[in-house]
């Protein structure tokens, strides 16, 4: 009850809240395509299940925070640079996200098939087992982040439950826009290959600010929108 009533908890509840969501625009949009290869009844599902599992896992980093501190620590040095853990992790899921994305473009250019039967459970947790192991890469950094910004574990929860709750709702919304234009689904796998090189290039201590991936997909999300509306009124 003592938290409750201290204002410096709440600003640091709404601040962590916002911080979550915001970093979480990135696992959205992969949790949104990975689900669309499930068939259209059982993705609402596979989006509350991998979010609540996304939830789990950043809680659980939470809890780890003294192991994730020494992931910072060198392993070994390459060509004169150190390369750690968190390294190796941001190196490994930015790969993931260039190789996986073109394969899907390709597939949609291709016109092949991609859904899979509904009685393939294995599809279901492999999609699930992708989006908490994506959600573990883009909250690394976060997780510290949030330490810093508030000292009571339960307030940072907190935060991560309230902005979960959001993204389920927000996910929702942006998989029924996918649906109705295809075409947002190869600006947000386009996006999906920026996110990679930029966790690359943090492996290899080169920052590129978020600010500058969020603008350019700011930027291709408004020429696209323009162009529906073009598409629109040709019809």
């Amino acid at each position: 009850m003592e938290l409750l009533s201290d204002p410096q908890v709440w600003l640091s509840f709404l601040t962590l809240a916002v911080l979550e969501i915001v970093l979480g625009i990135d696992n959205i949009i992969f949790l949104v395509i990975a689900v669309d290869r499930l068939p259209s009844e059982r993705r609402r599902s596979a989006r509350f299940v991998g979010l609540a599992f996304a939830m789990l896992t950043r809680i659980a980093l939470l809890y780890s925070i003294t192991w994730l501190a020494t992931l910072r620590a060198t392993l070994f040095t390459v060509v004169g640079n150190e390369i750690s853990g968190r390294d190796l992790i941001l190196f490994g899921g930015g790969l993931f996200l260039i190789v996986k994305s073109p394969l899907e473009i390709r597939g949609m250019l291709s016109g092949r098939d991609e859904k899979r039967n509904p009685g393939v459970l294995t599809s279901f947790w492999l999609i699930i087992l992708q989006i908490g192991i994506i959600d573990i890469v883009f909250s690394l950094d976060s997780v510290f982040t949030a330490v810093g910004l508030s000292k009571h574990i339960e307030v940072m929860i907190a935060a991560i439950v309230a902005s979960v709750a959001v993204m389920m709702m927000v996910s929702s919304v942006v998989s029924g826009f996918i649906d109705r234009y295809p075409t947002i689904k190869v600006l947000a796998l386009a996006s999906l290959v920026l996110v990679g090189v930029a966790l690359i290039a943090q492996s290899l201590d080169l920052e590129i600010p978020n600010g500058y991936l969020y603008v350019a997909m700011g930027f291709s999300a408004a020429v696209e929108w323009i162009n529906i509306r073009l598409r629109r009124r040709s019809l």
